[in-house]
């Protein structure tokens, strides 16, 4: 087996180290702001199976880089807007290293530190997900 260079958790000790990271309390209290937002970064089945925060945006991590581009013919017009994006995804992880690569983009944004699990545990507003066949 190959040893790596750095680990994944190192990775996101890194990105941490250097992002703007955002509490729970704090986001919930921003979540009726029409200058921020929420930007759910999980896969698209993790929202279909666990619900989401209400009016957060979905954004798939494996397009984020292209949809914030706006030379990218994949670019999404709410990443153009003046506002505070805050990046979510179940814990935190990999909105970390994800807001560390759109900072080193040039792109201005922060993180909910303890995903969207700390989010429910901390009885944040969560919409249901749908009930499927």
């Amino acid at each position: 087996m190959t040893k790596l260079k750095i680990s994944s958790a190192q990775m996101v000790a890194n990105a941490r180290a250097r992002i703007e990271e955002i509490e729970t309390a704090d986001l919930a209290r921003m979540l009726d702001d029409p200058e921020v937002v929420i930007v759910d970064i999980r896969d698209v089945r993790e929202r279909q199976r666990s619900g989401y925060i209400p009016g957060s945006f979905h954004a798939p991590r494996g397009m984020l880089e292209f949809w914030v581009d706006p030379d990218s013919p994949y670019f999404k017009e709410v990443f153009g807007q003046d506002r505070k994006f805050v990046l979510h995804c179940a814990s935190g992880w990999r909105s970390a290293l994800s807001a560390a690569v759109l900072q080193d983009m040039g792109f201005e944004v922060a993180h909910l530190r303890e995903g969207f699990s700390g989010w429910q545990k901390a009885g944040g507003a969560v919409v249901a997900p749908e009930p499927r066949d």
